[in-house]
């Protein structure tokens, strides 16, 4: 860069003098505004990836920015250290999980030192940690306290290579596991279960309040899933006491309703299949039970083969006809009843179902078209229905209701999609559920002051789809908290996303032994003014973690007042290598040590910082090395603006230096100082609304004007203010660079100096361009002033001899003016 400028020397001496002076601590008494940046709570895979350095290089950016705008900012890191990966490979290598965690752990946390990420070290939390095990537990039991948390016999998505239980939000739409890509498999255990859908209604209803990506939002809805419709009974018939229980969002065409269809989980198939049938339904049991809920909901397979007739037959209540009872895949045991009314003319796949099976298809919705064919599932006046012929769809849905509450058979009912979330996993590297089973009493909680229960560390790994707990005779026999007779603990292990649930909250106190955390503490920092990380976790983490606020507020762990935990978020966008995404398990993995070793890490951040919106998903290619070579090159010409040395201007090419002098103002130094003061403004603005790659983009152009200013001879005031300010906007993206030149400059720390503010009068452009377009196209472009009037900006742009010449004697149908930036005159509509 320069001879010098040591760019290793330099960087190791600031990441170590930040750590050691301790200068992005934080303490509840600061009595500087407080603001919570943080980046979500990253999996110790191993040294950092280029996702890692995107996304901890924008936090930085913001915890540096926010700083030197004079707030306290609480910016902590922690290792979201259980899982599958510590455990699978001690199955492989025999390495226990501990010691390879802390070793992933030690590689990531050197690669976050290296980057220059700016925490607060002291507060570093890792789940597998006993203090954060014990909270975890804690929780967990106030939790089942509350009724928040239950066991249940469930069926449940199985991942045979992963030899766990995933919740269905780990299961991609083809059917396989996130992870390891096995087909998932449907198996009926007892599980562990947070009752999430309690808060389900407001989950929802608290969305468009979210600043968040909207495409998150709407993820969440769709997750969530609410629906409006009716509850009712279909008595079977031949029977006095035996009903199915059935959802639909449209009553209105029950008269249209020819067969009924249960759930193969649905506990009344024994009872009622028909001898004669038993064999068709086992084999369809039999297949159901290989299949995910995804392969099941899939509109793609042969429908003969996915249902089968029971010989029982149900009474529709709409209008006392008998319809057969069917079992088929599709229906799911986990949405609505397990149960559904079928009306092959309103729905695709009761309509392809009752075709193969030659059931009746009654319309009970007039389509638009009277040539329409197939099923129709809009809105229309009814047919075929009776006592709501003639009516529309909402009068119809409406008085159905009314008709079944009235005949006390059914009911309205709001449905959610959300299921309660399925918090058991068969596995070691986990933090154990705090639960013992005894004979007498029951599932009992382990008592408080005996927490934390730690997974014991001499246990054999072995893929036997068993907790390798379960077979640690010590781990497993206990004693009854109650009863002190002889019982067995659990030995399923919590969901990972239960840590990263509430992790947000113990950064605000992480020394405290009492409690979780302290709720006047978490009241200073809470919520995250600003939460950074992948749209990946958008139903996952952000969902439960929005779940877990409430619950703990609701048992008087959390402050009341807030209510969601993170008040901004930003989404990332990805990195492809080829066309993929980088990962690890792909084995694309692009490291940034050697960018470190050789560039450093500056240049690397102002990179990611330029290569485009962030936001928006980047492509490594073979040029990448280039550009980022470049932003080295850009970052020794800031050096050398701030701290020259006579020897690096003699090499060819560069311009000369001339030392500043003092004098009178010119019209070139004026222009310098209008120049640094919108830089000010721009740059600011920028970072504020994530316009990073912009922000950089002007800063290269203010150093390529500063360096021809400098070359053709500078007033020294001009200089000194527009280099010292160049390196003040530059601290948070290139910190390393811009403190030693500081320091050299003008000794003190950078980071510690307020953030420059813009001189309106300086910073206004004495002109700006205005864009001349007909009909959306560009054909002129003239400086004007920059309070221009629209009527003198719409005369300007009429009287451009390119718009004259495409006018001609023809009169604009209309013009839309956004002065000072732009004019289109719209001629053709």
């Amino acid at each position: 860069m320069s001879s010098n400028y040591d760019v290793q020397t330099v960087e190791a001496k600031w990441q170590k003098r930040w750590r050691d002076e301790g200068f992005y601590q934080v303490d509840p008494d600061d009595p500087r505004k407080k603001s919570y940046v943080l980046c979500m709570y990253p999996y110790p895979s191993g040294p950092a990836h280029q996702g890692h350095v995107r996304n901890y290089t924008f936090g930085d950016l913001l915890v540096r920015f926010r700083t030197m705008h004079g707030e306290a900012v609480l910016s902590p890191i922690g290792f979201d250290s259980f899982g599958l990966p510590a455990e699978n490979a001690a199955i492989k290598t025999g390495e226990h999980p501990r010691s390879f965690t802390e070793a992933r752990i030690k590689e990531l946390t050197e690669s976050l030192q290296r980057l220059g990420a700016s925490y607060d070290w002291r507060r570093v939390i890792k789940s597998h940690d006993p203090n954060y095990i014990k909270w975890n537990q804690f929780i967990f039991i106030h939790f089942l306290k509350a009724g928040l948390a239950y066991r249940d016999k469930a069926p449940v998505n199985w991942c045979p290579g992963c030899q766990t239980v995933l919740a269905n939000e780990q299961v991609l739409a083809d059917g396989t596991c996130e992870r390891s890509g096995d087909i998932v498999e449907r198996k009926n255990l007892f599980q562990w279960f947070f009752r999430i859908t309690n808060y389900a209604e407001d989950l929802l209803n608290s969305i468009e309040d979210l600043d968040w990506p909207e495409r998150v939002k709407v993820m969440q809805r769709h997750w969530i899933g609410r629906s409006e419709g009716a509850e009712f009974e279909l008595k079977v018939a031949c029977t006095s006491d035996i009903s199915l229980k059935v959802y639909t969002t449209r009553p209105d065409t029950s008269f249209g309703m020819t067969y009924a269809v249960i759930a193969p989980e649905h506990p009344l198939v024994e009872t009622l299949t028909k001898p004669d049938f038993s064999k068709d339904v086992l084999s369809l049991l039999e297949r159901a039970s290989r299949s995910s809920d995804i392969e099941r909901q899939s509109t793609e397979g042969a429908l003969e083969k996915r249902g089968a007739f029971t010989g029982s037959y149900a009474i529709n209540p709409f209008n006392g006809k008998e319809i057969p009872i069917y079992v088929a895949d599709y229906v799911l045991m986990s949405y609505g009843t397990g149960a559904i009314m079928a009306v092959p003319a309103e729905d695709e796949r009761d309509y392809a179902f009752a075709q193969i099976h030659n059931l009746p298809i009654i319309r009970t919705t007039e389509p638009p078209d009277a040539d329409f064919e197939g099923p129709y599932s809009g809105d229309g006046l009814k047919i075929n229905s009776d006592w709501l012929d003639g009516m529309d769809t909402k009068t119809a849905k409406a008085k159905s209701i009314q008709w079944l509450e009235s005949n006390g058979i059914g009911k309205g009912k709001v449905n959610y999609r959300l299921r309660d979330w399925l918090v058991s996993r068969q596995r070691y590297w986990g933090c154990p559920i705090p639960i013992i089973h005894c004979p007498s009493c029951g599932e009992v909680p382990v008592d408080i002051e005996d927490l934390p229960i730690l997974p014991p560390d001499d246990v054999e790994f072995l893929p036997t789809g068993e907790s390798p707990l379960a077979r640690h005779d010590g781990f497993v026999n206990a004693t009854c908290p109650k009863c002190h007779q002889s019982a067995k603990r659990e030995t399923d292990t919590m969901d990972t996303f239960v840590d990263s649930s509430w992790y947000f909250f113990r950064f605000c106190d992480p020394f405290n032994t009492e409690v979780p955390f302290d709720i006047e503490t978490a009241k200073l920092f809470m919520p995250v003014d600003q939460y950074i990380g992948g749209v990946e976790h958008a139903i996952l983490h952000l969902l439960y973690a929005r779940f877990y606020t409430r619950a703990l507020i609701d048992i008087d762990l959390a402050p009341k007042e807030i209510r969601e935990p993170f008040k901004k978020l930003f989404t990332q966008g990805m990195i492809r290598l080829d066309g993929s995404k980088m990962s690890k398990s792909k084995g694309n993995l692009i490291a940034p040590s050697k960018y470190f070793d050789s560039v450093g890490a500056d240049a690397l951040r102002i990179f990611h910082l330029f290569v485009g919106p962030p936001a928006d998903d980047m492509d490594w290619t073979s040029q990448t090395d280039e550009v980022i070579e470049g932003m080295a090159r850009f970052l020794a010409r800031v050096w050398r603006l701030a701290v020259p040395d006579a020897s690096d201007q003699e090499i060819s090419g560069r311009p000369s230096y001339i030392e500043p002098v003092s004098r009178e103002l010119t019209a070139a130094d004026t222009a310098i100082r209008k120049l640094t003061h919108a830089t000010i403004e721009k740059v600011t603005s920028d970072f504020n609304r994530w316009s990073f790659n912009t922000a950089i983009a002007c800063l290269m152009d203010f150093t390529n004007q500063l360096t021809k200013y400098q070359a053709a001879g500078a007033e020294k005031s001009v200089m000194d203010e527009a280099v010292n300010t160049l390196l003040l906007l530059l601290a948070p993206s290139a910190p390393h660079l811009s403190a030693e030149a500081w320091e050299r400059k003008n000794g003190g720390h950078v980071h510690a100096q307020s953030w420059p503010l813009a001189d309106p009068i300086l910073a206004k452009a004495d002109t700006v361009t205005l864009i001349i377009q007909v009909d959306s196209k560009v054909k002129d472009k003239v400086e004007v002033a920059p309070d221009i009037a629209e009527t003198e900006a719409i005369g300007i742009a009429l009287e451009s001899a390119k718009v004259q010449e495409i006018l001609g004697d023809k009169e604009p149908l209309r013009i839309i003016a956004r002065p000072p930036r732009l004019i289109n005159i719209v001629t053709q509509n």
